[in-house]
């Protein structure tokens, strides 16, 4: 079928003459020595700085220059990139380009790369590359030295062209991505050679599902300028993916999961120097926080024929040359600085160099560069000697840069390890010139998952204690702390309430579950006879909701290992691998577990782990078979949401059919653990890598459609106010009114007495005696009829704390536990585990009785 747009012959768009500012900026001759004096000195630049070094011309440009190269030379000799003999080294990777597709629902209008379907059928071309086609290109790069296999193509083309969607539904794939994760797999197994991805804008959730095939990946942001993107005729002009918004998510996402990341600027498509500064400064700001961005791409803008840009100037050389040096100057020494040396002449190169550039990028000898096509690669050898003869030795490196390469986990995934280990040099972590690619299995780790570290911590934690007082990376494993500490000084202020207490609660007693946002703010921030009078309210809908019994369930939770790379700040729990307190159980030791549960009376094991990349996909399910297969009744509780999103993208499986396959396994419920406080703002201080609220709503919403119930959490009292509670709480009903699906909700208090954000003086030392009792009985009232149970955490609260919850709202005391290290590890002095008669005895003590229920809250038996 033939797209609509095709039907017609396409016209080219009027040649578009980006506006540049109404006058040219000229900083004062002040600013400009200022700044290049602060320059001179290794001063941290700020925006107004870079702006003014951005227009140096002549002999300030030179000035500026020198002092680029010279915090550019500094860098090489402390990332020990230098020769034998002492010279520093310029990188660049040996590489084939591989064009999958050419489609693109973007239009920007200075690309020849995209055309149209019309146009690729003509040609005798289809929408993607076959695999076919895309491993032939591997292989003779391959035959003659390449390590790279740089992935290249438009964003989302099934978006726009029915001809892309066809295509993708006739060979079985649900996304251009998926097909991507696909050829990148054959091409580790068939050719050796490493993907170096660069698809456009990725979620989070794709960037978990392409991390496993390929050492790094890449996107370039371009500019920041939003004129750019939202004012008719400018490039970015109706190309959604060009939103500098988007485009940052996307940056900051790749961080939050440690991927190597490739980035970089087009100079000269009508931004100004105020916003290529921005552009440099936003690039900035996202690597402080999570030093993934490997190297930053500087690439100058050539207009060519047959684009709606054609008759707009080139870049011209001093604006390229100043850009480049005032990206070394504020991003420094660590920063790899790269420019393209097909788009400049031999001796435009030497002036690169001179400006602070250390990487070439990617080089071919195989394929053109398909973006650029009228440009040829420079020869190899001339390259060297062009470098040469400005004093750098050329070096061969891989497609992440070295110090990643050489960190390994968690930068690098355990099923591409070995494919990169082949390749490089193990003592300088740059491509091994000796070494030739050849295809290896892309498999989970082979390693058994067996016993090892501190098996022991479920008991010896309530004796011993804590071998460590923090984990060993506590300093890198988290991000930035100084960027941490600015983001929850960023956080929304509490809201102002317009609502007054008193006709909240007036309106709740009519109508618990109807009142807007505002009236529930009023109410959680309650206090005195306020606070008293929800509680009391919350009391009452309890007992209208549930009656007095308290209920309980006697379970063990089982953690089955707590090496984790996902960077919670607020969890004490996750350890580094080989650090004194990190553990793994084998499968035998958690079906023995589960069995001496069973046979003091347990009816349900509780299993949730660290995300530890070197456990196999396939061992979430073993888990649950190997239960089952010991204890055929045990009901089995497991797997958080991030459990669930990081089994799916490590097997290249959806979400759904993962949790299908958990299903058949022998899952009978999840935990809604993982949630913390739905609402990202908030989110992303408590954690750097785990799982968005969109991807926790995707996850348990499908859970509930595929007949996986679940329970619900809030983690509060750390850096969020009560109008995050809200928030939180809202989502919750949202999914209660579509599913049904939830069993209970559990406020989980934030224990914050070993947790590294709490350590860091970034978050307060837990809620406050108020937050508690307000927490809980908004929970209630906001949940009223839609979730009926509200369980009061023990381990947190303690004896006395979750009686006061139990007269507040809460109806349900968890389980018996048997073991608890995640909170007992953050410092919880409560305990981790109660005997029936214990939680029967707090219920007692206030005048309740109490009864045995299932995971799903049927009733076992009469107290």
């Amino acid at each position: 079928m033939t797209d609509a747009s095709e039907q017609t012959p396409a016209l080219l768009p009027l040649p578009t003459v980006p506006k540049r500012a109404a006058e040219p900026y000229v900083p004062t001759a002040s600013a400009m020595r200022r700044a290049l004096r602060r320059a001179r000195d290794g001063a941290v630049l700020n925006v107004d700085e870079a702006q003014v070094l951005l227009a140096a011309r002549g002999d300030d440009l030179d000035d500026l220059c020198r002092s680029a190269a010279r915090v550019r030379d500094a860098g090489l000799l402390e990332a020990g990139l230098t020769g034998a003999d002492g010279t520093p080294q310029v990188t660049y990777s040996k590489k084939v380009f591989i064009p999958i597709t050419r489609l693109c629902r973007d239009k920007c209008h200075y690309c020849t790369f995209v055309t149209v379907p019309g146009k690729l059928a003509a040609e005798g071309h289809g929408a993607y590359m076959e695999p076919d086609e895309i491993l032939e290109v591997a292989r003779r790069g391959a035959e003659l030295g390449c390590h790279e296999a740089l992935f290249t193509l438009g964003d989302r083309p099934e978006d726009r062209w029915e001809a892309a969607r066809t295509w993708l539904d006739e060979r079985g794939y649900d996304s251009t991505l998926d097909y991507v994760r696909a050829m990148a797999i054959r091409v580790l197994e068939e050719t050796g050679l490493l993907p170096h991805l660069n698809p456009g804008v990725m979620s989070w959730e794709e960037l978990s599902r392409l991390k496993p095939v390929a050492p790094s990946m890449g996107m370039m942001l371009e500019t920041t300028s939003e004129r750019l993107f939202t004012e008719k005729g400018q490039p970015h002009y109706g190309s959604p993916d060009k939103d500098p918004a988007v485009r940052l998510r996307t940056l900051t996402d790749a961080g939050r999961l440690s991927v190597p990341f490739t980035t970089g600027l087009l100079i000269g498509i009508g931004e100004d120097e105020r916003e290529r500064a921005e552009s440099i400064m936003a690039i900035r700001k996202v690597h402080k926080a999570f030093g993934h961005v490997q190297e930053v791409i500087i690439q100058n803008f050539r207009a060519k024929p047959d684009t709606a840009m054609r008759s707009a100037l080139d870049a011209d050389l001093q604006t390229y040359r100043a850009a480049i040096a005032v990206t070394r100057m504020v991003l420094g020494p660590a920063m790899r600085v790269q420019a393209p040396p097909n788009l400049v002449s031999a001796d435009e190169c030497r002036l690169l160099l001179e400006a602070g550039v250390d990487d070439w990028g990617g080089v071919s000898p195989v394929t053109p560069d398909h973006v650029n096509p009228e440009r040829p690669w420079p020869d190899l050898d001339a390259l060297a000697q062009i470098t040469a003869d400005a004093g750098f030795e050329l070096r061969q490196r891989l497609t992440a840069q070295p110090k990643y390469v050489r960190a390994g986990s968690p930068w690098i995934d355990p099923r591409v390890a070995p494919h990169v280990t082949a390749l490089a040099d193990a003592e300088t972590g740059l491509a091994d010139p000796d070494a030739m690619p050849v295809g290896l299995p892309w498999q989970e780790p082979d390693e058994e998952w067996a016993s090892s570290g501190r098996v022991d911590l479920n008991t010896a934690i309530d004796v011993d204690g804590r071998n460590t007082d923090t984990r060993s990376d506590l300093g890198s494993a988290f991000g930035d702390w100084e960027s941490v500490r600015e983001q929850v000084l960023s956080l929304s202020a509490p809201e102002r309430v317009e609502s007054d207490v008193l006709s909240a609660l007036r309106a709740a007693e009519r109508n618990p579950g109807g009142l807007s946002d505002d009236q529930y703010r009023a109410l959680a921030y309650a206090d005195d006879a306020g606070l008293e009078a929800l509680v009391a309210l919350a009391d009452q809908l309890r007992k209208d909701a549930v009656g007095d019994v308290v209920t309980y369930v006697v379970n063990r939770n089982i953690n089955f290992t707590n090496i984790c790379y996902t960077g919670c700040r607020f969890c004490a729990f996750a350890q580094r691998k080989g650090d004194a307190d990190a553990f793994t159980l084998s499968m035998t030791e958690v079906a023995d577990r589960a069995e001496e549960a069973w046979q003091v009376g347990a009816t349900e094991v509780c299993m949730q782990g660290g995300i530890d990349p070197d456990l196999p996909a396939t061992g979430y399910a073993d888990l649950v078979r190997a239960v089952k297969q010991r204890v055929p009744g045990m009901h089995v509780h497991a797997f958080s949401p991030m459990e669930i999103v990081n089994g799916a993208a490590h097997s290249g499986e959806s979400v759904r059919d993962w949790l299908i396959g958990l299903r058949e396994a022998g899952l009978d419920t999840i935990p809604g653990t993982a949630a913390e406080i739905l609402d990202d703002e908030v989110r992303w201080v408590l954690t750097k890598g785990k799982l968005p609220t969109s991807a926790w709503i995707d996850v348990v919403t499908t859970a509930h459609e595929v007949g996986i119930r679940s329970s619900s959490t809030m983690m509060y009292g750390h850096v969020d106010n009560p109008s995050h509670w809200v928030t939180h709480l809202n989502v919750l009903r949202d999914i209660q009114d579509r599913t049904g699906g939830f069993t209970e909700f559990v406020p989980l208090p934030f224990v914050h007495q070993s947790a590294p954000l709490y350590l860091a003086g970034a978050a307060r030392p837990g809620p406050t005696k108020r937050d508690n009792r307000a927490v809980h009985a908004l929970a209630r009232v906001m949940l009223h009829g839609r979730i009926d149970h509200v369980q009061t955490s023990w381990v947190k609260l303690g004896t006395a704390g979750t009686q006061a919850m139990l007269q507040g709202g809460a109806n349900d005391l968890g389980g018996t536990l048997m073991e608890e290290t995640i909170s007992r590890m953050a410092g919880s002095a409560h305990g981790s585990e109660k005997t029936v008669a214990e939680l029967h005895a707090i219920a007692n003590g206030i005048g309740r009785p109490a009864r045995e229920r299932t995971t799903t809250h049927a009733q076992r038996g009469a107290a």
